[in-house]
């Protein structure tokens, strides 16, 4: 097949993302497939070729990429573009795209799962893998994301919505209700997310999170451990416990253990009954929000032996080393079979969600001429 694995951006993910996206399209060319890496915000603007010979690039465009110790220079990345236009999308993305049989999408973050890139692709009539716009764009959102979960009866912590400015920090800082967690709306990696211990904490990390944006969720913090369950072609996987260090930020995050990563433990050491608990939830969730394929929820277990959801990622990490592929090798799956299972799964799901699309225009087309002609 001719895959596009679609990565990089301009999100404060776009390190994670790099790595994700070369890892899935080196996977797909060592079983077979012609993939190529394409860098959403840069595009081809580096190759002089043809399009349709960039499917042969012998080493399909991936470089060599690893997640650094620092979230990304946004601004930075972007002034480095060649290519000079407001768009979010590089040279030739939509076209090269439009040659693939499908695009594999290795984003994570604004652009990749929020249903942007999903609509832009929608719009064009080519297939791409995970969930769709709107499912995507409301799982992004934490605000619309516990919404749901309300709805559907999923255990979640106290929370609410805010929009602030710099004006609103003192009086926050002193009234919202302690100990809690402050993450904005859109964010991920851990980037735009603090959990303050003290009042004086609390009035530092809303100052800090207005970087990110002024509309966030504050939740309440819940003291447990910290679980994560992928959902993948329509069941839960083995739960993994994450096992922090001290502090939980982007590098406790994506680097090894002992660079002061957090410890990984798959599966999870929990009861049988724990493990019923969260994957009931991670799959009414995933069924919820309308998702396909796979996503990954995320939990603390609170010394009760509660479950408590947080939020769920639709794009999750997909390096080598990264939860679901964690998850999925304890099915006996390799890492190369996930990707090419991903994309086969996703082509199934583009061809049925355009099968429900056309019998939702010709029931609404017989609506219209049944209400025509009871008013003639």
């Amino acid at each position: 097949m001719k895959i596009v694995v679609l990565g990089g951006g301009i999100s404060t993910e776009r390190h994670v993302s790099l790595v994700s996206g070369t890892s899935v399209c080196k996977a797909l060319r060592e079983r077979g497939h012609k993939a190529i890496f394409v860098d959403m915000f840069f595009g081809l603007e580096d190759y002089e070729g043809s399009l349709e010979d960039a499917f042969d690039a012998p080493d399909g465009f991936c470089g060599s990429v690893a997640i650094e110790t620092q979230a990304p220079d946004i601004k930075a990345v972007i002034a480095s573009r060649k290519y000079k236009s407001p768009s979010r999308l590089g040279k030739n993305v939509l076209e090269i795209c439009a040659l693939a049989d499908c695009v594999f999408l290795g984003l994570h973050g604004a652009d990749g799962e929020d249903g942007k890139i999903q609509a832009a692709l929608d719009l064009l009539g080519i297939p791409y893998t995970g969930s769709d716009c709107l499912g995507s764009a409301m799982a992004m959102d934490k605000a619309v994301a516990k919404r749901i979960m309300e709805s559907t009866g999923i255990r979640t912590p106290k929370w609410q919505e805010l929009r602030y400015t710099e004006a609103d920090i003192s009086h926050l800082a002193e009234t919202l209700p302690m100990p809690c967690v402050v993450k904005v709306v859109d964010g991920g990696s851990s980037i735009g997310v603090s959990i303050p211990d003290t009042r004086e904490e609390l009035r530092g990390a809303l100052t800090e999170i207005l970087k990110y944006g002024n509309r966030v969720v504050v939740e309440e913090k819940i003291v447990g451990r910290e679980l994560t369950v992928p959902v993948f072609d329509g069941r839960a996987l083995s739960a993994i416990e994450i096992v922090p260090p001290d502090k939980f930020d982007y590098v406790a995050k994506y680097q090894a253990a002992s660079a002061g990563g957090a410890q990984e433990i798959c599966p999870a050491p929990i009861t049988e009954e724990e493990y019923a608990q969260i994957a009931d939830m991670a799959l009414r969730f995933h069924n919820a929000l309308g998702l396909s394929v796979y996503s990954r929820s995320d939990f603390i277990l609170d010394r009760e032996g509660r479950a408590w959801c947080l939020e769920v990622n639709t794009l999750p990490g997909m390096t080598p080393a990264s939860l679901i592929p964690k998850a999925a090798k304890l099915e006996g799956m390799s890492y190369g079979e996930l990707c090419e299972k991903i994309i086969e799964l996703s082509l199934e799901a583009r061809k049925s969600s355009s099968c429900r699309s056309k019998r939702e225009n010709h029931r609404a087309v017989a609506r219209s001429e049944k209400i025509i002609e009871l008013s003639l």
